[in-house]
Order: C-alpha cells, then sequence, then structure tokens
C-alpha cells in the first residue's frame, strides 16, 4: 500500500506499506493478481529488462553503438520518461515497494561483476603499455576532468556540503574511459589490430585503472561529507581491509591453488567458499562506510591468474553479465526521468557541457599523441574513442544518487551526458577517421611472383590450439633462408560475444609476452602464442608476430582481408572447418569455420591455401634439419594450379623434402574427338563466335602458361633426386580419380590448385560428388574420409589480381617471375644442359592408357 501524506510545509512522503509475506501467489484461480506479489512480479520485471534490451540491441546494431546504451535506452523507455508517464503501467508492474527488490538483484549482479573485473585486472599491465599509453591516457583525463569541475557550476544546488562531491563526480564522468565498451568499439569498426587501436587499448586501460581509483575516492567523499574523526576512520579501516586481504586471504587462496594437481578441477567447496566470500566481503566492506562493490573488487585483485580465475569466471560470468549487469544498467535508465530536464537552456547547457568535454579530451590526447609522431587525424580519432563511457559512470552516478549528492533532474542530465558522448563515437570516427585511405597497393600477392630473395610473408589463421601443430609443420616445410626468410603473422580468430573477457585477449596479446588468462578461450590463445613463441625460438630465419580477430563469425573475413592487405602478405593459410577423427573419418568443428573459409576465398588480397589435417602434424615437431616429408602435386593446368606448383617450388629446395609432380594430361580420346560428334555440335557452339574463340584461345594460353612454368621447374631442378616429375595420360573423372588411387601411400601432403572456372574434360562428374565446392573438385576427393589415402591437402587459390589483361585475356605475369635473378641464373646456368630426358631417373615420363 502506498500513501502520500501532505504536511503544513507543503511537502510530499511518500509511504510505503507491504506484507512481508507476500512473496508467492496462490494464483489467479484463487483470485489472486500475481503482480500483488514480490517473485512473480520481480520475474516480470527481469523479463521486460532483457526484452526491451535486446530490442535496443537489434536495433541499435546497424549503426554500431555499444552494447551499455542498449541497456540504458532499455531502462528509460520502461522508466518514468516514456511507459512510466503513464501512472497505470508505473503502479502496476513498477511500484514503489518492488524498488528494494530490483535493485538489490542488480547490486548483487554489480557486486560479482566488480568482482570478475578485478580477476581480470592485470596491475602489472600498466608497466608494459610504456610511456605513449600512459601519456596519451592522463593528458585524456585532465582537460575533461577540469571541464567537469567548470561544468558543475552550472548545475550547483544552495546545499554547500554537496559542492565539491558534486563537482568531483562530473569531472569523473567527463574524464574516464570505458575500457570494454572502447574495446567493443574497436572490434565493431575493424580498427583492433591498427596502430590507432593498439594504443587506444593501452591508454583505456591505464584510464580504466585510474577510474577505478577515481570512484574510490568519490565514494569516500561522497559518503564522508565532512571530515571528521568518523570519516578518518572509514579511510584507515578500508586500508586495513585492502591489507588483510593481501597479506592474509592471498596467501590462503594460493594455498588452495598448489593444493589442487595442475590439470584437476578445483573442488566444488573451495569454490563455493571464494564465491561466497565476494558477499562476505562486500558486507565488511559496507559496514566499514564505503561501497560495497569495494569489497567485491579487492578480493578479485588478490585472486592469482590461472586456473582458478579461469573456472570462477566460467561459474558465474554468463548468469552475472547475461542477466543481473543488464538488470543494474536498466535500473539507471529507470530512475532517469527526462520530463525532469526543463527549459531549452538546460539542454543547450548539457549538449555544451557534451562538446567542450568531447573537445577537451580530443585535445588533450592530441597534444599528447602529436608528441609521438602520430598523425593529427589519428590523434583526434583516438581522443574521441576516449570518450567511451560505461560501468564506471553509472555506478560513480548511482552512487550519487543513493546518497542525495545528485537530485533526480542532476542525475538524469548526467545519465543523458554519458549516452550522447558514447553514442557520437561511431558516427563521428567514421567521418574523421578512414583507414583505408592508408592501405597502399602492393604487387607481390602470389607465391608465384614473389621474388625468391626475398621476405617471404605469410598470414596464418588459428581457430583453436589443434590447428597449430599442423601448420607450424607446413611452415617448417615452406624453407624460411636466410636469403628467403618467412614473416609469419598469426592471427587468433575468436567469436565476438558478449563477454567482456574476449575484448581483453586482443590487449593481453599486444602488452604481453605471458598473456594473463581471464577464462578458457584466453588459456587457448595462450597455448597458441606460445607453441609460436617456441617454433619461432628455435627455428632460424622466422619471425612471428601474434595477433587477435574478435569479430562476429560473419564479417570475421574483413579482418583477415584488411590485416592481409595492411601487412602486404604474398599468402594466407586458412585452417579446414572438419579434423579428422580417431578413426579416420572427418567431422565438423564448427559450420561457422566453413562460411568464413568461403568468404576469405571471395574476396582475399593475396593468395590462399586451406590445409586440411590428416595427420601432417606429426607426435613432435622435429628440428628443421630432422624435417623429413614427402609431398605430391597434382597438376592439371590453370593458375590455381600454378600457384600450388610454385609453393612447392619454393618447399622442395628444403633438404628434407622429397616432391613428386604428377602432371595430368589429356588422352588421345580427348585430344582428338570423334569428326562426326564434332559435326553434331556445330549447330550449338558455332568455332566462329567470339566467344568460343576467347575460351578456346584462353585455354590454349593457359596450356602455354603451364608449360612455361612446368619447363623452367624441370630446368632448375634437373640434377635434383629428391624431385621425381610424371605425367599421366586420362580421359574423363573416373580414370582421374582410378590415377590418384594407384598412387602410394608414402606421401603425407598433396598440394592442389582449387581449379576455379576451369573446366576440364579430365575432372568431368567429379563436382557432382563434391561435399565442399571451396576446395575444388580434387582437393574435395582428396580430403574426403571415404578415400583410401590419408595424406593431408594443402588447397591453393591463386590472387586474379596477380594476372594481367592483354588484348582481352588474362594471363599471369610469368615473364614478371622469369626475369627474377634466381630465375636468370638459373636459365643461364643450365643453358649447356639439354633438357632432361623422358627417361631420365629423376623427371620420367609415363605414357599410360588407363
Amino acid at each position: 500500500m502506498e500513501v502520500e501524506v501532505d504536511t503544513k510545509n507543503a511537502t510530499v512522503d511518500k509511504v510505503v506499506c507491504y506484507a512481508p509475506n507476500m512473496i508467492t501467489s496462490n494464483g489467479i484461480w484463487q483470485g489472486d493478481s500475481p503482480l500483488d506479489y514480490a517473485l512473480p512480479l520481480f520475474i516480470l520485471q527481469v523479463t521486460l529488462v532483457v526484452v526491451a534490451t535486446r530490442i535496443f540491441v537489434f536495433l541499435l546494431k546497424p549503426i554500431r553503438q555499444p552494447r551499455v546504451i542498449a541497456e540504458i535506452l532499455g531502462g528509460l523507455i520502461l522508466g518514468p520518461s516514456v511507459l512510466g508517464r503513464s501512472k497505470t503501467f508505473a503502479n502496476a508492474v513498477f511500484p514503489l515497494r518492488s524498488v528494494m527488490v530490483i535493485e538489490t538483484m542488480a547490486n548483487v549482479g554489480l557486486l560479482y561483476f566488480l568482482f570478475m573485473v578485478g580477476i581480470g585486472m592485470d596491475l602489472t599491465g600498466i608497466t608494459r603499455v610504456g610511456k605513449k599509453a600512459v601519456s596519451i591516457a592522463i593528458a585524456g583525463m585532465v582537460l575533461p576532468f577540469i571541464v567537469g569541475v567548470l561544468s558543475a557550476f552550472f548545475f550547483m544546488k544552495h546545499n554547500d556540503t554537496k559542492n565539491v562531491p558534486y563537482m568531483l563526480f562530473l569531472g569523473v564522468v567527463l574524464s574516464v574511459t570505458a575500457f570494454p565498451v572502447l574495446a567493443r568499439i574497436l572490434t565493431e569498426l575493424k580498427l583492433s589490430n591498427s596502430e590507432m587501436g593498439k594504443v587506444a587499448l593501452s591508454s583505456a586501460l591505464v584510464n580504466d585503472v585510474c577510474s577505478w581509483v577515481m570512484v574510490a575516492i568519490s565514494i569516500a567523499l561522497v559518503e564522508n561529507e565532512k571530515p571528521t574523526l568518523a570519516s578518518g576512520m572509514v579511510v584507515l579501516s578500508t586500508v586495513a581491509f585492502i591489507a588483510f586481504y593481501v597479506f592474509a586471504v592471498r596467501p590462503l587462496i594460493t594455498w588452495i591453488i598448489r593444493k589442487t594437481p595442475e590439470g584437476e578441477n578445483f573442488s566444488d567447496l573451495y569454490i563455493c567458499l571464494i564465491l561466497a566470500g565476494v558477499m562476505v566481503s562486500g558486507f565488511i566492506t559496507d559496514a566499514l562506510g564505503t561501497h560495497s562493490v569495494v569489497g567485491g573488487f579487492v578480493f578479485g585483485l588478490i585472486i592469482p591468474h590461472g586456473p582458478l580465475g579461469v573456472a570462477l569466471v566460467e561459474k558465474i560470468e554468463d548468469f552475472m553479465s547475461g542477466l543481473l549487469l543488464p538488470l543494474f544498467f536498466a535500473i539507471s535508465g529507470l530512475n532517469t526521468n527526462l520530463g525532469l530536464i526543463k527549459g531549452l537552456q538546460t539542454w543547450i547547457t548539457v549538449i555544451l557541457i557534451v562538446i567542450m568535454a568531447c573537445i577537451g579530451k580530443i585535445a588533450g590526447t592530441i597534444l599528447a599523441a602529436v608528441s609521438y609522431e602520430m598523425s593529427v587525424n589519428e590523434s583526434a580519432a583516438l581522443g574521441l574513442l576516449m570518450n567511451s563511457k560505461g560501468l564506471v559512470e553509472m555506478i560513480v552516478l548511482n552512487v550519487g544518487r543513493d546518497t542525495k549528492i545528485l537530485d533526480a533532474e542532476s542525475f538524469a542530465i548526467m545519465v543523458m551526458i554519458t549516452i550522447l558522448m558514447t553514442g557520437i563515437i561511431v558516427p563521428g570516427l567514421s567521418i574523421m577517421y578512414k583507414p583505408a585511405r592508408r592501405f597502399i597497393s602492393y604487387q607481390k600477392r602470389t607465391v608465384q611472383i614473389s621474388k625468391r630473395d626475398a621476405e617471404f610473408r605469410v598470414l596464418v589463421c588459428i581457430h583453436t590450439p589443434k590447428n597449430v601443430p599442423s601448420i607450424i609443420n607446413l611452415l617448417e616445410a615452406s624453407n624460411p633462408t636466410k636469403k628467403s626468410p618467412i614473416c609469419i603473422y598469426v592471427l587468433n580468430l575468436i567469436e565476438l560475444t558478449g563477454h567482456t573477457s574476449t575484448l581483453l585477449i586482443q590487449h593481453n596479446i599486444m602488452t604481453s609476452d605471458n598473456p594473463s588468462t581471464l577464462n578458457r578461450l584466453e588459456a587457448q590463445s595462450d597455448h597458441i602464442i606460445n607453441a609460436f613463441a617456441n617454433y619461432e625460438q628455435h627455428a632460424a630465419f622466422v619471425s612471428v608476430q601474434p595477433l587477435a580477430a574478435v569479430s562476429p563469425y560473419s564479417t570475421m573475413h574483413e579482418d583477415i582481408c584488411n590485416l592481409a592487405e595492411e601487412k602486404r602478405v604474398a599468402f594466407i593459410i586458412l585452417p579446414f572447418h572438419k579434423q579428422q577423427t580417431v578413426d579416420g573419418g572427418m567431422e565438423p568443428t564448427n559450420t561457422a569455420f566453413r562460411s568464413v573459409n568461403q568468404n576469405v576465398l571471395a574476396n582475399s588480397p593475396c593468395s590462399v591455401g586451406i590445409l586440411v589435417d590428416k595427420g601432417f602434424n606429426g607426435s613432435n615437431r622435429l628440428p628443421s634439419d630432422q624435417l623429413s616429408h614427402h609431398v605430391a602435386v597434382l597438376f592439371f593446368g590453370g593458375p590455381d594450379d600454378r600457384e600450388a606448383l610454385s609453393y612447392a617450388w619454393r618447399m622442395c629446395e628444403h633438404p628434407g623434402i622429397s616432391l613428386t609432380i604428377l602432371r595430368f594430361v589429356a588422352g588421345e580420346e580427348v585430344k582428338e574427338p570423334n569428326n562426326d560428334h564434332d559435326k553434331d555440335h556445330n549447330h550449338i557452339a558455332d568455332p566462329d563466335e567470339p566467344r568460343v574463340l576467347t575460351v578456346e584461345t584462353d585455354k590454349d594460353n593457359d596450356k602455354e602458361l603451364d608449360d612455361k612454368l612446368l619447363h623452367l621447374f624441370r630446368i632448375s631442378h634437373a640434377n635434383d633426386e629428391s624431385v621425381v616429375y610424371t605425367e599421366k595420360e586420362v580421359n574423363d573423372g573416373e580414370e582421374t580419380v582410378a590415377a590418384i588411387r594407384s598412387m602410394d601411400n608414402m606421401h603425407d601432403l598433396f598440394i592442389v590448385g582449387r581449379g576455379r572456372g576451369m573446366l576440364s574434360q579430365l575432372t568431368a562428374g567429379l563436382t557432382d560428388w563434391s561435399e565442399c565446392p571451396e576446395l575444388g573438385a580434387i582437393g574435395d576427393l582428396l580430403a574426403s574420409s571415404d578415400f583410401a589415402l590419408s595424406a593431408s591437402v594443402l588447397v591453393v587459390q591463386q590472387y586474379v589480381g596477380a594476372e594481367l589483361e592483354v588484348d582481352g585475356m588474362v594471363i599471369p605475369d610469368v615473364n614478371e617471375m622469369q626475369e627474377n635473378e634466381d630465375y636468370t641464373s638459373q636459365i643461364s646456368h643450365h643453358s649447356t644442359t639439354p633438357p632432361p630426358s623422358e627417361h631420365s631417373t629423376v623427371f620420367s615420363t609415363e605414357r599410360s592408357y588407363l
């Protein structure tokens, strides 16, 4: 029951009365209304909050707005600004008697979320980000803080005791940066791996740590308005609490970790005790006079990074981050009444404060960034990104509202400032910063035309640690030498989820040699990085740069292609979406991986290879001088097959690689078709038609280029006993399959071209049986679990942009390749050597009519 009481002073007090036993109803059949009882009303409120939030997430997704804005707007719609204006709706769904329950649950979610933030925060990370990020972070905080303090005078109330905390509150709201929000914006805009994105993440980490310090100071000042003995005791007792947890509780947690054998799960008793300890910590700090979230945050900070942190986060992250934390943001919206912001002058003042704060943040960032030789455009974009707002600001505002520092109007004004400052980031950034302009075209986009005396750049994409061993063995077999070292960009592909921890992986990869572990996903990322770091340490002429792409699978190919162009790589290696099972079959690991591969094949700025792993990893990685692999190239002709041969050419120069080139040529039945049969088709395809002439000319040109490349290869390896060249005459797809099946099972790896756009009688009918067309007819055949040969397969697609258009024909630039010094020297060296004999022990030409 809610009663309004009018007093002589014309003030209105609301007395809320309710029966403490009205928790659950007896049901509508007994005449009870569920909305009169606490539990069903709470369930309805949570459902409405989740639905409203998800609707705004869907609506704001096209304009790439952060999720925090959707959560606040969901509360605004349900609150007194929109639906709550209806007294019927407000009294039925969000009555005053329900506020205590919903705010209590929201603060429980906040308490545990701050505990997770503490687990994930690495204070030592500040020592690794460098002076550049620290300078930018501090410069970006000072000016907005001053703007906030000065702007507070516009909204000052007459209570002098509240002036200093009020100014401090507005200064904190305008100056801090929300790391999770900024990281998500960078991910959505595909800027995480750009230089500006890396600096922004590092600076935001510093700003995030400073933000929590400022929050703690703000809470201390707010809840202890005047310096008294009691306020001094609050500070001393809080310091004692922190010291007790560092020197007493942390060693106890460390003992629990040591007692649990490595690789074993932690006891449920330990997990429950720690999660209950979060509540105890919140109770203690609340009793000491500071906010309960301080206790949860400090408890999280003292948890050592490692498997215990992984287990704790996995237990609570989904429920807390997905349900209770949005409830906290929604409460902020429910408590915001935009109708209290009265008058045009007040709205103009709010907009001016937003503009001044943004200008202050941008100006401070530009001053610091330009001194480190960043362009003004990038510095301004960086300053705009640093305006990201989120959890920190909402905590400060809610504490101010609870302690009466902020009245309803001031709270609404600051919530609007937070929404506007965060909302203008993406539109402003798209106008100010266009990274696509920075890309410079480069020509060495294929293996075939890459110089063999220059660095060979490869982009390796990794989904899971299972992809690592086979790809490392492939890279080692690719023959890194002093003359042609291999630069490997390792891109860890991570699906963008609602978890903040996925966004932190990018920063940890870029700033730490030993990334801290937040959850199982980041533990996998750690294993991947360590595996490639170990490979770099033990391999010669190899450099490795780890990177991460956190994206939805639908747009992940954009990260891959953009990075490939930015790093000017010649070859992208993708893992196949299926993995071999124990019984030798092939089962999909994640069907979304297949769509990523297909999109990369369609949009790649360079050549692409898909690696189908059937045991190419071996039991252990051998040293370079002990590596031994038998590789076979199935050559049918066309640009993709030429690219496959070019990659095998590089591999065969490794002393541990034995290479077999099997070229399939058309048999007599195909070469000399029946004249009557031809005549029957003259009425369908007139040889004089330009289209037919073009197709025939293209085929002739492709064959000429095939012969030219094979001739160069044979000349350069005429005396190499580890290389065998064989030709097989076949008439159709059935004979081709039979010829491949007849090969011995000694080969570890098949390299084949994808055969894009190549219509050949030699593979006729094979595409009708294809399960994975992205592998091409031959690649799909070799990758099939029904195929007898158990060798791994590398399916290669040549970048079509590397081809030259001459007189309407498309031909690869083999002439440029031939002009390279290595080819010139090879040809001149063998100029006195006759072409290999058809009966040579190294190169044999086999004419078999199957």
